[in-house]
């Protein structure tokens, strides 16, 4: 498996939130493409802002820089963004496995638009637990919540 040659370790705020906020942005652009660039962008400061230095962030890094990260509030996956050029190596697979280890069962809501994430989760054997057809921010893009447990 590729993803031996990549180590998890703790978000360090001074020297990862511009990089893993990339992170954040490319993949989104290409997974959420749905939701529009312009609020995407809006979105990013949010990232830095807020969701990061108020989250459980695991950093994956692959020869000294981060590659993708996995934020957590308690067991519920509030975001795994792996960087598009690293997608497809098992980097969200051991950032998933890395969150389980520490948590013991994990839950989240992802885009039933994103298609390529929805497989990835039921491959690693989340199931769906409910279903709602507006995102936070109330518009019509459906979310599934997912659980998964040890």
């Amino acid at each position: 498996m590729k993803n031996l040659d990549v180590m998890i370790r703790p978000f360090d705020a001074a020297s990862d939130t511009k990089k893993l906020s990339r992170i954040w942005l490319d993949a989104s652009l290409d997974a959420h493409s749905f939701i529009g660039k312009r609020r995407l962008l809006e979105q990013r400061r949010l990232i830095e802002e807020q969701y990061l230095p108020n989250s459980e962030t695991w950093v994956a890094v692959r020869l000294g820089e981060p590659v993708g990260f996995i934020s957590l509030l308690e067991s519920f996956i509030g975001g795994i963004f792996v960087a598009p050029g690293q997608q497809g190596q098992g980097v969200g697979r051991k950032l998933i496995a890395h969150a389980l280890e520490k948590k013991g069962k994990l839950s989240l809501e992802v885009y039933l638009q994103n298609r390529r994430a929805v497989r990835f989760y039921e491959g690693l054997g989340f199931v769906e637990v409910s279903r709602r057809a507006n995102d936070d921010e109330g518009l019509p893009f459906e979310n599934a919540h997912l659980q998964l447990a040890r």
